[in-house]
């Protein structure tokens, strides 16, 4: 696994783990525990998604900010990388 697809495992685990608990403090809103565990993985997806943005640029269209809007369709796509970036 190259480091970009890495990087974005951890960021999709920390996702998962971040709404798994949004739902579950839906029913038990007086979980402290489980509210800390939220603040944490929602800290923690902040956190990969600068440090992905910083790298490889925007993840959606709305993360593309600035200027330059739309800057962000002037990264390769997909099918324009090679196996291993």
């Amino acid at each position: 696994m190259n480091p970009r697809q890495a990087l974005l495992q951890k960021l999709s685990v920390a996702q998962f783990a971040a709404w798994e608990l949004h739902m579950y403090l839906d029913t038990h809103p007086g979980d402290a525990e489980a509210l800390a565990r939220y603040r944490h993985y929602e800290a923690k997806t902040r956190r990969l998604t600068e440090e992905y943005e910083s790298k490889y640029g925007p993840l959606t269209a709305g993360d593309a900010y600035g200027d330059a809007r739309w800057e962000w369709v002037n990264s390769p796509w997909p099918w324009e990388t090679t196996e291993g970036e």
